[in-house]
């Protein structure tokens, strides 16, 4: 078998017109994007193990996606000087790639990861997103409460069973750590919503905030949020945010690449399916 090498790819993209990251044969997605790209420089089947950190769901966006794969290191050595330049050319504009780091053979960018963090964008704004912003703003139709929301937003800090917010998995543990969560208004007056947790199960990121914006707008008790909690199944009172104005921006992962192996293994034993 030939010699290959471990690349991680620090990507961006306009999650609009995407059916999420994961290939899907019928569907244009992230991966498959990105896959056929290398494919068309380095040659059909170079690419292989394609790993992301956070699969997105179809219309999520990001700035701060990382994904790792293997390739012959013999392409690489061939290719690594004018890579980078050749796949912007042939990438179309929702998509770039921003980096490709050689790293470990160990480095996992699903399971190595230390934390992800994602914004979410709301405006309460009576005339709307403004209509350059429109793709990774939602709109809001009542006023939010900043105050309101950051107290509800406290309310779920911490390691809890997030079941009443997740798509349950088969063997898939609902328990996660959120490390951060807060709410910021900038001064065009969007409304910023940070997220950060060593991971999430599927949606859980937009029904926190579905949750929250119910607070914040007054429709439900600060306190409703992490009531929640309490229940073992999910609450079919959360609505789920839309895609679009959510955004990953940035996973961690150990500063020491001697820890990715170690960190890779603790997460597999913590949960199997990981989801964001």
């Amino acid at each position: 078998m030939d010699e290959r090498i471990r690349l991680r790819l620090d990507v961006s993209y306009d999650g609009t017109d995407f059916s999420g990251w994961a290939v899907q044969p019928t569907r244009r997605t992230v991966a498959g994007v990105l896959v056929e790209t290398l494919d068309l420089v380095l040659g059909a089947g170079a690419v292989t193990g394609l790993t992301v950190a956070g699969r997105t769901d179809a219309g999520v966006h990001a700035t701060g996606q990382v994904c790792h794969l293997d390739l012959p290191t013999l392409a690489w050595r061939e290719h690594q000087g004018r890579l980078l330049r050749r796949v912007a050319r042939l990438l179309p504009g929702d998509v770039r790639v921003r980096a490709m780091t050689e790293v470990p053979a160990d480095f996992d960018a699903r399971f190595s990861a230390t934390f992800r963090r994602y914004e979410y964008r709301v405006t309460d704004a009576p005339w709307g997103a403004e209509p350059l912003r429109r793709r990774d703003i939602l709109a809001w139709s009542r006023p939010l409460d900043l105050a309101a929301l950051n107290v509800a937003a406290a309310g779920l800090v911490g390691e809890h069973d997030f079941a009443a917010y997740c798509r349950r998995k088969e063997n898939a543990t609902t328990v996660r750590e959120v490390t951060r969560l807060d709410w910021r208004r900038d001064p065009d007056g969007i409304l910023v919503a940070t997220v950060q947790a060593d991971a999430f199960c599927q949606a859980m990121v937009r029904s926190l905030v579905g949750a929250m914006l119910t607070a914040g707008d007054g429709r439900r008790p600060v306190a409703w949020p992490s009531g929640l909690l309490a229940r073992r199944e999910r609450s079919s009172e959360v609505t789920v945010a839309p895609a679009h104005g959510l955004t990953l921006v940035a996973v961690g992962y150990p500063d020491d690449p001697a820890e990715y192996a170690h960190r890779a293994d603790r997460t597999r034993r913590l949960r199997l399916p990981v989801e964001s």
